[in-house]
C-alpha cells in the first residue's frame, strides 16, 4: 500500500509499547508539542491500527516490550510503504547497525528533547524533502542547506553530521561519538577530519564563521548545535 503525505496540522503518530512501558513521560511531552498519539499495546494491534489509522510516524518502543523490535518494524514496512519509522531500544535488546526496517534508532536512555528533535527529521512535511530546524532548512533530496539567507551544497557526510548535530540540538556531542556514527569507525585519532568538517559546517551556516553563534566547540569534549 502506497503512503500519502500528510496532511496540515498537527502529525499523528502511533505508538507502540508493551507491557513494560519504559519510558511513559515522553507521550505527554509529544501531546504538549502538538502532536496526536494514538497508542498500540501489542504488535499485532498496531498493524490493525497502521492500516486504517492516518499516522505520520510510527514509533516502535521495543524496550518497553523487552525485544529488539524488528520483528514489528520489518511488518509494518511491509504494511505501509514508506511509513517513517523511530525504534526505541536499549543495550540489553540492542540492533544492528545498519539495520534497515527502521529509519531511525534511538538508544536509553535519551532526552525529550532528542527525541522530538528525531521526529522532526523524520516527518515528511509537504513531502519536498525539506526539514527546518530553527534558522537552518535541510533539503534532503538536493543536499543542501540553507541558512543566513544562503543556500550551500553539503556532501553526504556533512548532511549526515548536520543531522546528527540537529538530532541532539542543545546537547554536546563528543567527539568519539561523531566519529563513530558518521565516519562508522572506531579510531578517533585523526582529530583534524573532523575539525575540518566543522569548519565547513560553520562557513554554510554561521554569519560570520569565525565568531560562531550556533555551532560551538566545547574544548576536550564535542560540539554543540544551538537552535
Amino acid at each position: 500500500m502506497a503512503r500519502k503525505l500528510p496532511k496540515a496540522g498537527a502529525a499523528r503518530i502511533l505508538w507502540v509499547e508493551g507491557r513494560w512501558t519504559s519510558n511513559p513521560e515522553f507521550i505527554p511531552a509529544l501531546l504538549q508539542k502538538g502532536f496526536q498519539v494514538e497508542r498500540a499495546s501489542s504488535g499485532k494491534q498496531a498493524l490493525t491500527l497502521v492500516g486504517v489509522s492516518k499516522h505520520d510516524l510510527v514509533i516502535v518502543d521495543a524496550a518497553s516490550m523487552r525485544t529488539n523490535g524488528k520483528r514489528i518494524c520489518t511488518s509494518v514496512r511491509d504494511r505501509i510503504d514508506g511509513m517513517p519509522i523511530l525504534l526505541i531500544s536499549d543495550k540489553q535488546y540492542p540492533v544492528d547497525a545498519d539495520f534497515e526496517c527502521a529509519n531511525a534508532v534511538l538508544v536509553l536512555p535519551f532526552t525529550q528533547r532528542k527525541l522530538i528533535n528525531r521526529i522532526g527529521l523524520l516527518l515528511p512535511g509537504d513531502g519536498s524533502g525539506i526539514q527546518k530546524a530553527g534558522p537552518l532548512e535541510l533539503d534532503l533530496n538536493a543536499q543542501t542547506v540553507k541558512a543566513q539567507g544562503k543556500k550551500t551544497p553539503l556532501t553526504p557526510r556533512l548532511m549526515k553530521l548536520l543531522r546528527m548535530l540537529v538530532d541532539n540540538a542543545g546537547e554536546v556531542v563528543d567527539r568519539d561519538t561523531l566519529f563513530k556514527n558518521v565516519w562508522r569507525t572506531d579510531y578517533t585519532g585523526d582529530t583534524r577530519t573532523l575539525d575540518v568538517h566543522i569548519s565547513w559546517l560553520r562557513q554554510a551556516i554561521e554569519k560570520d564563521p569565525k565568531k560562531p553563534k550556533l555551532l560551538h566547540t566545547i574544548r576536550r569534549v564535542g560540539y554543540r548545535l544551538d537552535l
